[in-house]
């Protein structure tokens, strides 16, 4: 079948400004002073800010992250002190799984998910803010323990009982760890619950289950695994809080307790986790490929299936982190097949990436060379996770740095990859204008060589016995070659980060010099790419109507009597596909912000003084009070039609092809009942 398309735009300079649609007079974009972004509702600026927020505490992990690789440079070194690196590496892994990657993740779901469904907003809009400030307010207490907690935690990322107890962790790091991830919990339960709610109610009128993009999908099994996963280590942090603060005995063995319960907990939590993390990656590639291939995603349904079979099977697995903790052969084998089994719907992705790239007519964009990398690392790890499933070798394997490459191409060569493709892919739609392509490039090989020389090595490493978790080795181990190797790597890494920066900051420069790159830079397939770059405040000013899969690419083109492919619409053409309507916005607010500052004044009460607690609840309950009686909507927005008149009349509800109703406008969205 014959391909016939317009150029793809790869840079500012080629692309043409989309115009708006006449005879829509909205709501004036929202004010950038520091007092609009701190009392926004708007479902894209909290994303940005969730993306902004993300990316500085990368930049903390990724500090702790040199100085533990500066510490195993050379054998004995005394860079750092045991405990203090005993600090460093927990905190490490605590930022980069709970305050940057996952983070970065929601930053993604925030902005795209009621773009890609043909909405206006998510359902909760104050609620969206609200998990963003609560997040955020959570991120600097557990930080702030380096200040007024004496130190960091202590006792690795999963903070294992009973090295999570008074006696061997006695500064206050683990309980700034405990009630830190109880707020940030706080906050990435809400916005589970909200986008959940969003994408079953407020998807267009016909776009049905399955006619939504492949990441809407994705991030959607994510909010589930959110909202089942999280329940379990709040109540996991709750014990080890009241042991350590109010002399509960829930995991002390000499008083009859079990500490393989918090093993057990963690890690039920734990390994739906991982799938947290990779799954938005997973679903942003999922749209990168077909663009770039100039083709659909081979086998939809399959892709979809097997990301809500991964999510599901997620949580059969979790014991395999535990085979050398006793727990009898019985459940050894069971948790061995099931984990070979979810390696299953992980290969049928990874062959419909390839099938669709099969035959394509490919565009290695540096959002596409993103993608390629991040499919082939994260093969890389998942093969090396499939090792553990043989319960012999994970034994062999266990706390040895075999463990340490697995995790770290699954999550780094899986996870951040993909969301670094979903940066370049979609910063002319969030900013306005495009990333600098050559420095993109530059980027990623940078990335690609940083990755695999810093954790490649920690395969061998591993395999050769050098344990996880030491401050330090013996000469005579044969250790050293292998470990700076993967530090020179792991500078590596941090050069391409700055690189990133730099390309950002550079590339925002030099667009005051070119035009605006339009709505469909890179001629995509889903319905963000219909609106103006950067999205206005109302996102659409027609509501689609959705007819098809890729609804988006079946409005530019159509198929000829030979079924070529060939150009039926121009963008502005197929933007412009129905009557304009009404905005109806809602009203912004700081009863959120002041809402997540009360939390962690509770915190630091538990810790230091109960009475802070006192003020710290009075603040939130004032906060939670002011807002019930707050207005949800705002008077100044509605103005539609280009009659100058209000519009603030709901649209009919109108069942999709599933038999949900959607709104059909899906301009209610303002409502915090």
């Amino acid at each position: 079948m014959a391909i016939i398309e317009e150029p793809l735009a790869l840079d500012s300079g080629q692309a043409v400004v989309a115009e708006r649609p006449l005879g829509v007079l909205t709501r004036p974009q929202a004010g950038n002073g520091w007092r609009d972004w701190l009392s926004s509702v708007d479902h894209k600026r909290i994303g940005i800010m969730y993306g902004v927020a993300a990316m500085f505490f990368f930049l903390v992990g990724g500090f702790e992250a040199l100085l533990i690789r500066t510490q195993l440079a050379f054998p004995e070194q005394g860079f750092l002190s045991p405990q203090l690196y005993n600090e460093i590496y927990t905190m490490h892994g605590i930022t980069m799984v709970f305050l940057f990657i996952m983070p970065l993740a929601a930053a993604f779901a925030n902005y795209l998910i009621p773009l890609q469904i043909g909405a206006r907003d998510v359902a909760f809009p104050r609620l969206n803010a609200l998990s963003f400030w609560v997040w955020l307010s959570g991120a600097v207490f557990l930080n702030s323990t380096w200040l007024v907690g004496g130190g960091g935690a202590d006792c690795g990322w999963f903070c294992y009982s009973p090295n999570s107890g008074v006696t061997f962790s006695p500064s206050h790091g683990v309980d700034f760890y405990a009630i830190g991830l109880l707020i940030a919990g706080i906050a990435s339960l809400v916005s589970s619950v909200n986008l959940i709610v969003t994408v079953l109610n407020m998807r267009a009128p016909g776009m049905t289950l399955f006619r939504m993009p492949v990441l809407t999908w994705m991030l959607l099994v994510t909010q589930f695994l959110l909202a089942f996963a999280l329940p379990v280590i709040t109540v996991a942090l709750f014990l080890l809080l009241f042991d350590r603060v109010f002399d509960s005995q829930f995991f002390d063995p000499e008083a009859g307790a079990d500490p393989l319960l918090w093993q057990h907990l963690f890690w039920i939590f734990g390994h739906p986790e991982v799938y947290i993390i990779i799954l938005p990656s997973f679903g942003i590639i999922s749209e990168i490929i077909p663009t770039f291939s100039r083709k659909p995603i081979f086998g939809y349904s399959f892709m979809v299936f097997s990301g809500i079979a991964i999510g599901f099977m997620g949580w059969g697995v979790w014991a395999h982190h535990m085979f050398v903790s006793g727990i009898g052969p019985i459940s050894v084998l069971a948790f061995s097949l099931s984990t070979m089994f979810i390696a299953v719907p992980t290969g049928v992705k990874i062959l419909n990436w390839l099938a669709t790239m099969w035959g394509g007519k490919l565009k290695f964009t540096t959002a596409m060379l993103f993608a390629v990398g991040t499919v082939a690392m994260f093969t890389i790890g998942g093969l090396s996770g499939v090792t553990h499933a043989l319960a012999p070798a994970d034994t062999q394997q266990t706390d040895t740095y075999y463990i340490v490459a697995h995790f770290h191409y699954v999550i780094f060569g899986g996870g951040v990859m993909g969301l670094m493709a979903g940066s370049y892919f979609w910063w002319p739609k969030i900013f306005g204008h495009m990333l600098n392509e050559t420095r993109g490039k530059i980027h990623f090989w940078i990335s690609m060589v940083g990755l695999n020389l810093t954790f490649g090595p920690m395969h061998v490493l591993g395999l050769q016995g050098m344990s996880r978790r030491i401050d330090t080795y013996s000469e005579g181990f044969g250790f050293a070659f292998w470990n700076l190797m993967a530090t020179i790597g792991s500078y590596i890494i941090a050069v391409s980060v700055a690189y990133f920066i730099y390309n950002a900051l550079r590339s925002r420069k030099e667009a005051r010099d070119l035009p605006n790159p339009g709505p469909d830079p890179w001629d995509a397939r889903s319905l963000e790419w219909m609106v103006p770059s950067p999205t206005p405040e109302h996102n659409f000013d027609v509501i689609p109507t959705v007819e098809s899969q890729d609804e988006w690419w079946h409005r530019k083109y159509g198929f000829d009597e030979d079924h070529n492919v060939i150009r039926i619409a121009t963008v502005e053409e197929a933007a412009q596909k129905g009557d304009a309507e009404g905005v109806h916005l809602p009203s912004p607010s700081f009863w959120p912000l002041v809402l997540a500052v009360g939390m962690p004044l509770i915190g630091y009460g538990i810790i230091f003084n109960l009475w802070l607690c006192v003020l710290g609840g009075l603040l939130t309950g004032g906060a939670i009070y002011a807002w019930a009686l707050e207005p949800v909507d705002d008077p100044d927005a509605g103005h539609g039609h280009g009659d100058g008149h209000d519009d603030h009349s709901d649209p009919d509800d109108a069942p999709d092809d599933d038999g949900d109703a959607v709104a059909a406008g899906a301009d209610d969205s303002a409502g915090d009942a």
